[in-house]
């Protein structure tokens, strides 16, 4: 077996450029994105989230981006979980996308905030119908004695709803609004490319673009 400090990769795919990359790190992000969906890769939507409790212990979850604007990122989930506990007492976060196969990274802080819940029960009701009967079953994050427990709660609130399960009030969406981005892209001789974009001022600020050591 080859000892796991041995293990290693020389990046030569492609290269980050100040020049050739957008302004605008949305516009950035929005290719890169792309690329990694037209690239088939294995969920190019997954995006690690970092959030960090009243004790200072910061804690890490893989959640899907569900839309993006200049508004921010994304996603949802359930608000009585360790993630939206944490965001209920301390709103900053971190997320980071991990696009393995094109050898980038993708890291993004800011800000939380709720979406509207018309946004919610909009993308809500669009959710197949197991996915709703889910987010009423499952009591995200705390002890249950087995699954048992989801199995029975899914067939209860399947029975109840029917076909027309509402969006629970526990459950509902987040927005990150940026106000750091960073783009890394592996390089040769890991010489790696990676740029910073940082919000001056308001959040309609400007984007201060840098390049940093990697």
């Amino acid at each position: 077996m080859t000892p796991i400090a041995d293990l290693r990769k020389s990046y030569e795919r492609a290269e980050l450029d100040e020049n050739a990359s957008h302004a605008d790190p949305l516009a950035q992000f929005d290719q890169w994105l792309n690329e990694a969906i037209a690239a088939q890769l294995p969920e190019p939507n997954a995006m690690t989230l970092a959030t960090v409790g009243s004790d200072l212990r910061p804690s890490t979850r893989v959640v899907l981006i569900k839309g993006y604007d200049a508004q921010g990122i994304v996603w949802y989930t359930n608000f009585e979980s360790r993630k939206g506990k944490e965001l209920a007492g301390n709103p900053f976060a971190a997320l980071q996308f991990h696009w393995v196969e094109l050898e980038r990274v993708v890291r993004i802080e800011g800000r939380v905030e709720k979406v509207r819940d018309t946004e919610a029960d909009a993308y809500f009701a669009s959710r197949p119908l197991d996915s709703r009967i889910g987010a009423w079953a499952s009591p995200q994050s705390q002890v249950i004695s087995g699954r048992a427990v989801l199995v029975a709660n899914a067939a209860k609130y399947a029975a109840q709803f029917l076909l027309n399960p509402p969006r629970p009030v526990h459950w509902g969406g987040y927005r990150l609004r940026p106000d750091n981005w960073q783009f890394w892209q592996g390089r040769k001789s890991r010489l790696h490319d990676r740029l910073e974009y940082r919000l001056q001022g308001d959040p309609d600020g400007q984007w201060l673009r840098q390049r940093l050591a990697p």
